[in-house]
């Protein structure tokens, strides 16, 4: 996933020992065995009410927008939608 991400040309990502970046923010880091990206949170709450995702449980706190994924075969597509969903300027701000 990662590999995949890093050789598209299209794609805007940093591999940190953090995790991977866009635009100098965080949106995907391993946690075990498992993947935690960041979503809408529209979207985290429909993978979790659907059963594909966990909760992220952050500096004690569950995220809205920080779901894990156990599933591998899940991994490349939440990581392209969490790349663009952080990816995205701040409305107003595309210049």
């Amino acid at each position: 996933m990662t590999r995949e991400l890093l050789a598209d040309e299209d794609v805007d990502v940093d591999f940190t020992p953090d995790g991977l970046l866009v635009r100098g923010r965080l949106f995907a880091f391993l946690d075990g065995t498992e993947l935690v990206v960041q979503v809408q949170a529209t979207r985290a709450s429909d993978l979790l009410s659907r059963g594909v995702v966990c909760s992220f449980n952050g500096g004690g706190r569950t995220s809205r927008n920080w779901v894990r994924v156990s599933d591998l075969q899940l991994w490349s597509e939440l990581a392209r939608e969490a790349h663009e969903h952080v990816g995205k300027p701040p409305v107003g701000r595309q210049s």
